[in-house]
């Protein structure tokens, strides 16, 4: 695949600066670059780089200024956000390069199943009975999407992803490899004998527009009712999401973050990795938890900074934190003051 500067600027809504017609024929770092490669910068600590390298075009800021000369092959495309634009250009290049449709010979798809236009379906993928995949989308390889499932238009389910039962998927949604969503959540009931009963759980799942799920993610559906990811929700790899949570819009949660039944996450929130969420609680709109830290409470107040296990305001944790280092000290002192006072 070969693109010229000035067809990269035209996608970007950017100005070409150089040679508009010097052609692009891959995607690499700055310090990386080398002929017909296409770069970006976004961070100032790389600006050395952008006097050597070897790429033939970059993708700077609008009001870039060059402090020396630059390499007289070097083509600049100016935009608003350098990293915005090469994270624009990374999704064309992605679609462009698997834009497959059809059905593979290989693929299991049932006659009541409604595919829209330009829809792909892999080799070895099922396609369950009363299916609908809107127009533009693919599944991917080996993927088992369930009965009466509903995938909106230019969603992407890739290699071995497994869409259960009467679960919902939006547009422009993206399900990596490995994702289980709509598994049976974790529900068991003691009963008089001291065993465990299992709840079968007859709800679904709800991924809204502009959704992504991270590879070897599971998403559980509810008990009753739904699982509810808001649009725009970002799920990195290795989440746990259990029965009857909902997670609001752009909230984005990094890897092997685990979150019990029924919690209810508010929409702009950040959470690190490595967080535990006990169940049935509810947490305000652009609550931010640092990693690693458990959430056995409601949050409440908006925008606020939690950390710690259990969470505390991030300002409390700071300063108890500062007092924890110093224990072996103070033991120290205390042992001290114990022998002069006896």
């Amino acid at each position: 695949m070969e693109f010229t500067a000035q067809q990269v600027a035209e996608l970007l809504n950017g100005t070409v600066e150089g040679n508009p017609d010097v052609t692009i024929s891959k995607l690499a770092k700055i310090e990386e670059g080398v002929t017909h490669s296409l770069t970006f910068l976004s961070n100032d600590a790389y600006t050395e780089f952008i006097y050597s390298t070897d790429a033939s075009a970059a993708i700077v800021q609008k009001d870039f200024v060059a402090e020396r000369p630059l390499k007289n092959t070097l083509t600049l495309i100016r935009v608003e956000d350098p990293r915005i634009s090469f994270g624009k250009l990374l999704e064309a290049y992605q679609q462009f390069r698997f834009n497959y449709t059809g059905t593979d010979a290989q693929a299991s798809v049932d006659k009541t199943a409604k595919l829209g236009e330009n829809v792909y379906v892999g080799p070895n993928a099922t396609v369950s009975a009363n299916t609908v995949i809107g127009k533009n989308s693919k599944i991917g390889a080996n993927c088992f999407i369930g009965d009466s499932v509903k995938i909106g238009e230019n969603t992407s389910v890739l290699n071995g992803a497994i869409i259960h039962h009467d679960c919902e998927i939006g547009n422009h949604c993206v399900v990596y490899s490995g994702v289980v969503i709509g598994g049976d959540g974790f529900g068991f009931a003691p009963n008089s004998e001291n065993n465990y009963q299992k709840v079968v759980h007859i709800g679904n799942v709800i991924l809204e527009d502009y959704v992504e799920i991270g590879t070897n993610t599971t998403i559980d559906r509810g008990t009753l009712g739904s699982t509810i990811i808001r649009k725009g929700v970002k799920l990195d790899n290795l989440i746990q999401v259990a029965h009857n949570v909902e997670i609001g819009e752009n909230t984005v949660i990094a890897a092997q973050t685990g979150i019990a039944g029924s919690t209810k996450i508010g929409k702009n929130c950040m959470v690190g990795g490595q967080v535990g969420f006990v169940g049935h609680i509810t947490i305000a709109n652009g609550v931010k938890i640092a990693a690693q830290s458990g959430i056995g409470n409601s949050i409440t107040e908006e925008n606020s900074i939690w950390q710690g296990s259990p969470a505390i305001a991030v300002r409390d944790f700071q300063r108890s934190y500062v007092v924890f280092r110093k224990l072996p000290e103070l033991m120290q002192r205390l042992g001290i003051l114990e022998k002069k006072l006896s």
